[in-house]
């Protein structure tokens, strides 16, 4: 069952929009409010955004180009604004339909339709898909080896990308820094294993909130590290 967003502080309109989605058989969500609308829409998978542009916080323009920042899911803009430019700006972030209101429901759903259908056609005619951890806020593409934090990509170096990944995908293992060393190195623990601490740092200051209270690699004292999911 294909799970749909929709963000649009209209409630009447919201609700309407809701109601027919869903006997057409799709899971739907609503945000009335742009700015929880940005965090559930980077921090949770759903197969299509429906965005309205004048919104509360954020905007749907803002929303817009963030989610297609990091995701290629098809995204709706719906807006009262009739403008050209309105569409044009849309369009030109990363939108792949503009609906201006009032709008038919059944009409609404025919373009649900047709968007999913695309995508998964694209989506099924790529031969090869990219490795990508996904774990809260934080997305690790192994493939492009780019890291993204709730929408924002970070720049990371060869030894800090392999280490956080290592870690991601090893989810609630403790490792000492000798395991790590050996693991992300390629060296029997010769050497200066403190490089370890060095990059653990690095890499909680790019994707932690609060690297005093992080909330993905832990440090288990006396033993090592452990990324939590």
């Amino acid at each position: 069952m294909s799970r749909i967003l929709i963000v649009e502080d209209e409630k009447d309109i919201a609700e309407l929009e809701k109601d027919y989605l869903e006997l057409s058989g799709f899971e739907v969500e609503i945000v009335y409010d742009g700015t929880e609308g940005l965090e559930k829409a980077l921090n949770e998978e759903f197969d299509l955004y429906i965005l309205d542009l004048m919104l509360p916080g954020v905007d749907g323009f803002e929303i817009c180009k963030r989610i297609r920042d990091v995701k290629d899911t098809p995204i709706l803009l719906v807006s009262a604004k009739r403008d050209d430019i309105d569409k044009i700006r849309g369009l030109g972030l990363g939108a792949d339909d503009y609906v201006t209101k009032p709008f038919s429901p059944s009409e609404l759903v025919a373009r649900v339709k047709a968007h999913l259908a695309r995508y998964d056609r694209l989506i099924g005619s790529q031969a090869q898909k990219n490795e990508v951890i996904q774990i809260r806020g934080l997305k690790i593409d192994r493939t492009a080896r780019r890291v993204w934090v709730n929408g924002e990509e970070k720049q990371f170096t060869t030894k800090e990308f392999d280490l956080l990944t290592f870690l991601a995908m090893n989810p609630n293992h403790v490792f000492t820094k000798e395991e790590l060393f050996r693991n992300i190195w390629d060296m029997e623990s010769v050497g200066d294993i403190a490089t370890v601490t060095v990059h653990i740092k690095k890499i909680r200051e790019k994707i932690e909130l609060d690297t005093s209270k992080p909330q993905y690699i832990e440090t288990i004292w006396g033993v090592g590290y452990r990324f939590r999911i």
